[in-house]
């Protein structure tokens, strides 16, 4: 499964932005948004995944102090994305909290090395807030990276030559060939 680099929010396939400016400055604004029909269809393409069968963001922006805002809602999807093993169809039931933290004079880093800020909830304000991004968002973030089937087990990978013989795990230990360089020598201190 390869994934789409970001798009700008005009090609994203749903939206629903809602201008800051507009909301209700002293209670919260309360939303419930679905993803029907075409918009569905349109979503797992551009998440490349077989199929979107349900999207669904409920939940409020609440406004925080003067100019600040928090988003707090639930995304709930139902996605069908074929199997890492047998290509069956594996349907997955996606249930995710979601917050977001809009800060209106959030300071923007600068420098060539920026370090992680703790507080990942945290975005700078836009003028629109777009719940369809944030969903699809969401969405991508909470999608199974390798999906299994019910009973699809792995598939034995062998990288050597049918003649060869197989790599043990003693192989692989970080001093697996001291003994050899020791001439087959123990530490008189380890047990045989």
């Amino acid at each position: 499964m390869t994934h789409s680099p970001p798009q700008p929010l005009d090609e994203l396939p749903f939206t629903h932005p809602l201008r800051v400016a507009d909301l209700a400055g002293r209670k919260p604004t309360r939303f419930n948004i679905t993803a029907e029909g075409e918009t569905l269809a349109a979503i797992a393409t551009w998440a490349d995944i077989t199929a979107v069968e349900g999207l669904q963001l409920k939940g409020t922006l609440t406004p925080q102090g003067r100019n600040d805002w928090l988003l707090e809602a639930r995304l709930t999807a139902k996605v069908v994305q074929p199997c890492v093993v047998t290509l069956a169809p594996v349907v997955t039931d996606i249930s995710e909290d979601l917050r977001r933290h809009y800060v209106a004079n959030m300071e923007e880093p600068t420098g060539e090395e920026v370090e992680m800020p703790e507080d990942t909830d945290s975005e700078p304000l836009p003028d629109r807030i777009d719940l369809g991004a944030v969903a699809l968002e969401a969405l991508e973030l909470a999608l199974p990276l390798y999906p299994h089937a019910e009973g699809a087990e792995g598939t034995e990978m062998r990288a050597a030559p049918p003649s060869a013989a197989p790599i043990r795990d003693e192989d692989t230990r970080p001093f697996a060939n001291l003994r050899a360089l020791m001439g087959g020598k123990s530490d008189e201190n380890t047990p045989e």
